[in-house]
Order: C-alpha cells, then structure tokens, then sequence
C-alpha cells in the first residue's frame, strides 16, 4: 500500500469496521457449518449425500446473481443499506436452512446464503477502503476465520446431545439481524460519492463513479487470468468445506463426531490466515501454499483412518488458507478497471468456483469412493501454480 498518496478514511471508519467484522464472523460461521449440514441433512431428509452438493450451488449462484447486478446497486444505494440488505437474506438463508423440512426448503435457504453473503462480501473491501484497508480487512477475515471454527464444534455438539445439529446454524441470525438495526442507525454513505480509492503497487483502482474505460487486451488477458485464478483457489477450498464431514463419515466415524472433527478444516484455515501468505525471493506465495494443500488432499485421500484424515484436513486448510486472499488481491489490484467492478469479477468467480467444483467432486463420487474423488483437487492446483509462475502484481501482490 503506498502511504501518503491516499486521503484518510471517512469518518466512522471504526464503525464500519466492526460491521463488516459482525457480517464476515457470522457468515464464516454458516459457510464453515455447510459441509456439516451436508451429511446432517441426508441424513434428517433421508437424501443422498451427492444430491445435498446442491446447498452450495445455491449459494454459488447467489453469488453468480450478485456479480451481474452489485455494482448497479451500489449505484442506487448506499454501501450501508446494501450491507444491511445483505445481513437480513443472509440470516433468512440460515434460517432455512436450519429448521428446512424438505429437501427443496434447504436448497432455498443455501440461495439466500448465497444471495445475501455475496452482498456481504461486495462492500466490505469497499466500506473499508483507505490507507489502513490491508490491515483492517486482514483483522475482520482473522475474526471470521476464528469464528469459522465454531460452526462445527457447535453442529457436533449439539448434534451429539438428541436434537439435529443444524439447528445450531441458528446462531448465525441474531448478529445479522443486529448489524442490519445497526445499520438503519447509521449515517449512510450516499451511492453518489465515491469510495476513495486504493493504491496497490502503485497502481490506482478507479473510483466507483467512473464509467467502464476502453480496455486494452492486455487488461482483459490479465483480468481474466485473474479470474481463473481465484476460480481454482476457491474450488479448492470449497471441495474440504463442502465435503470435509463427509468423508470422514466415510472414514467409519458417527455423523455426530465426524461433524466435530469437521471442525479441524476451519482450524487449519484460521492458523494459515493468521500466518499470511508465506514469501520466497521471487516465488508467488501460491507455491508454498498450494504445496501444502496438495499435501493435505493426499492425506485425505490416501488413508482411511479418521485421525489422519483430520489430519490432512489441518494441513490443507494451512495451505489453502491464503490462497483465496492473494488471487483475490491480485485480481483487485490489475489497473484499468474499478473497484466495485473487479470485485464483482472475484464474485462471478467465487460463484463459478463453488458450482462446479463441489458438484464435480459428487459427480466422481458416484463413480469412485468419496476418498479417491477428492483428488480432484490436485490438477486444479496443478493449474494454479501454472498461473502464478510469474512475481509481478499480474501474477500476485
């Protein structure tokens, strides 16, 4: 970040970061606790494990959705009002999710996950823009990351205790609700005035109240580059989130306990955000990390036994942990583009990423055993390091 070429952040700026830091905590919290639901609600709906993959395609296209029409709305309407909208149809989704009698209830709930997480996750680089954002966005996604943790401790528990486990997703709707009250009592941001903008490398993202400008190839080459990018780090990551608990169900583990040990993902993924990316001369931190992830997905993939499977969970999420925060800031950081509008392109993404990949995984697991399906993954950071070859901000910042 370039210091001094910057104006200061706008008033309130501690106020919008403990926002963002209630939205990303319990979003983290319901994402972190989908795999769980996964294998909870075959069971409590008598469903077919594979069919239940489509909770995060609900959530996928929520995000595809948001990609297409946030920066309009960020036009309309202020960022606060678009965060407490995002706030309500997050803790909605939740809700259903939770409580869903039917298999159709459940799919509608990881929609409206998708939909109101993927509002979330467009204005909070945006709410918290400025000289300090690096830091700022990096304590949030920690504090998230740490709550990510909870989810399936919480479905575990309870779980083991008589009533359903997914009822613990429950917890995810009052901090929503309350950031959305927060919200109404805030001094809104009008959607006329532009964010200020950010300095990465020296290299300045237009305002949101600019236009598109005419792109050269380059930028659209180095765009979507960046794009594939964090189509592959997000697919990585959603194929341990999603399908974790399941596989160590298939391990020989109870659901109850194998929704605790769920929990050993978002453990590695807290510690591996709290290290930050690991730097090497002029290597891309995407090496180290996507050589952890590999070693990771072996584990899982090789061994039957559910220590070591929780195991290899721990090492992947290290290893996964930073990749989606370097594709994402490298993608953020190509010039040429705005930022509301690059970060709808992370969003489309995002959304891309965990359609695919997670119902891929399910598709190979009908063919082969869970365990073999799961390495998948490994071409797909194959093709990521082939990406990230390069140490200039194209490559990763």
């Amino acid at each position: 970040m370039t210091a001094g070429a910057q104006a200061p952040p706008r008033s309130g700026a501690r106020g919008d970061e403990v926002r963002i830091g209630i939205a990303l905590s319990a979003m983290g919290f319901v994402l972190a606790g989908l795999g769980a639901c996964v294998a909870i609600l075959a069971r409590d709906l008598d469903e077919p494990t594979s069919r239940l993959a489509l909770l995060s395609s609900g959530f996928a296209v929520g995000l595809m959705l948001v990609a297409v029409v946030g920066p309009r709305m960020l036009k309309l309407w202020s960022m606060p009002t678009v965060l407490g909208l995002g706030s309500v149809v997050c803790a909605m989704g939740a809700v259903l999710i939770a409580v869903a009698p039917v298999y159709a209830v459940a799919i509608a709930g990881g929609l409206l996950v998708g939909l109101g997480g993927a509002l979330l996750v467009l204005v909070a680089p945006l709410m918290l823009n400025g000289p300090t954002a690096a830091a700022r966005l990096s304590r949030v996604n920690a504090v998230a990351s740490g709550t990510g943790i909870l989810a399936p401790l919480a479905i575990g528990t309870l779980d083991g205790l008589g009533p359903s486990g997914r009822y613990a997703m429950l917890a995810a709707a009052p901090p929503l609700l309350l950031l959305a009250v927060l919200n109404r009592r805030s001094s809104p941001l009008q959607p006329t005035e532009k964010a200020v903008p950010v300095l990465i490398d020296s290299a300045p993202a237009v305002g949101l109240g600019r236009k598109w400008r005419r792109v050269g190839r380059r930028v659209v080459m180095d765009v979507g580059a960046g794009w594939l990018r964090v189509v592959l780090a997000v697919s990585v990551e959603f194929c341990f989130v999603v399908w974790a608990v399941a596989r160590l169900v298939a391990s020989g583990l109870p659901t109850a306990a194998a929704a605790l040990l769920g929990s050993a993902f978002p453990i590695g993924m807290a510690v591996g955000r709290a290290i930050g990316p690991i730097r090497y001369r002029g290597w891309s931190p995407v090496f180290p990390s996507g050589a952890l992830a590999a070693c990771g997905t072996l584990l899982v993939s090789l061994f039957d036994a559910p220590a070591v499977v929780a195991l290899g969970l721990v090492v992947a999420g290290l290893g996964v942990a930073p990749l989606y925060p370097v594709t994402l800031a490298a993608l953020v950081a190509i010039p040429g583009l705005s930022s509301a509008r690059l970060a709808a392109v992370g969003a489309m993404a995002s959304g891309t990423a965990i359609l695919v990949a997670p119902a891929l995984l399910a598709v190979l697991a009908r063919v082969v055993d869970l365990r073999t399906a799961y390495l998948v993954t490994l071409p797909l950071i194959a093709i990521l390091f082939l990406l990230s070859r390069r140490s200039d901000r194209a490559a990763f910042v």
